[in-house]
């Protein structure tokens, strides 16, 4: 019996995947550089070709139906492949090139895009993919399989990944110098409660190690308020609104200035890693092994540059002499 798939194509293949990933029959059609009409006519072929519907109109737009869900499924690994097949022949005729594609945490889009920048100076055929949200955001596109690495501050456990730390992270309380909290003697965790501190939305890795933080100490975390960008926060303790948890990585700028200040507090700032992953079960194309590799071997080294050149490697250095004479150890 002939499969009722005969006749479906790559072009009809790719839309489906493209409308399921964007949700969207339009933002397919601008990813993919069609129109809309073109778009309808690519699902329809291969609607025609399944020999069942596999979208359906909703009034908030449209959704894939269980055929099409399955389907969706399916042309994803199968246009994973013949990418993977097209990498593979280009590297038997010694040519290194492909889309390296990557997902990384919203902190990390201020580390890694140098990273990115001289893996591609030195493999010049390859292009690079960067998606970047927050923690829950990224993770989805892990298990999706939409990038093949994921950039973040900690392996998720819902997933089964290999993951491997490849940078220090560091992370810290801080707050405007004029804060009265800056000058503060005996400060700890308590003494933040009543300070309105800023925080990232549920889902962000930053929101993730604060609450963690309080717990362990075994202090109620009160949220002053909650902000969906690292930049509302810097703005809004730089003016003095409150207390901000943050990565070091994202505040170069403003501590250089002066703008912002480490608060005094034992311990500050922490360390943490920074993790690449993959999907355990989902086999690598060799530019995003090599990319995991190149970070893995380079990228402490890379960070510690980015650090040092702002003067963060310094207060950094600085604040973690003064704890260690004081008998106060990171957490």
């Amino acid at each position: 019996m002939p499969s009722p798939l005969k006749h479906a194509t790559f072009r009809q293949l790719a839309t489906l995947h493209a409308v399921s990933r964007l949700g969207s029959v339009s933002r397919a059609a601008d990813e993919m550089h069609l129109t809309q009409p073109a778009v309808s006519i690519q699902i329809a072929a291969l609607e025609a070709s399944a020999g069942t519907p596999l979208l359906q109109r909703t009034g908030r737009g449209i959704r894939l139906t269980e055929a099409g869900v399955l389907l969706a499924g399916y042309a994803g690994r199968v246009l994973a492949l013949w990418r993977e097949a097209g990498e593979q022949m280009a590297a038997h005729r010694g040519v290194f090139s492909g889309t390296l594609r990557v997902g990384a945490v919203t902190t990390a889009e201020y580390l890694l895009p140098p990273m990115l920048v001289a893996f591609a100076n030195e493999h010049p055929q390859v292009k690079v993919k960067l998606q970047v949200g927050n923690r829950d955001q990224i993770v989805h596109m892990l298990a999706a399989q939409e990038v093949d690495l994921a950039i973040m501050g900690r392996p998720p456990g819902e997933l089964k990944t290999t993951s491997m730390p490849f940078a220090k992270h560091p992370m810290a309380f801080m707050a405007a110098p004029k804060h009265p909290l800056m000058s503060a003697r005996g400060l700890d965790l308590a003494r933040l409660v009543d300070a309105n501190l800023l925080v990232r939305e549920r889902g962000s890795g930053t929101r993730t190690t604060v609450e963690r933080l309080f717990k362990e100490a075994g202090v109620t975390l009160r949220i002053g308020s909650e902000m969906s960008s690292n930049e509302a926060i810097k703005h809004m303790c730089a003016a003095g609104f409150g207390i901000a948890f943050l990565s070091l990585h994202t505040c170069v700028l403003e501590l250089e200035a002066g703008l912002l200040a480490l608060l005094p507090l034992p311990g500050n700032p922490i360390e943490r890693d920074w993790y690449v992953m993959h999907l355990s079960a989902h086999q690598l194309p060799n530019v995003a092994l090599a990319f995991e590799r190149f970070l893995c071997e380079r990228g402490q080294l890379l960070i510690q540059q980015q650090l040092e050149r702002s003067g963060l490697g310094r207060i950094a250095g600085k604040r973690r002499a003064q704890a260690a004479s004081k008998g106060v150890r990171p957490r």
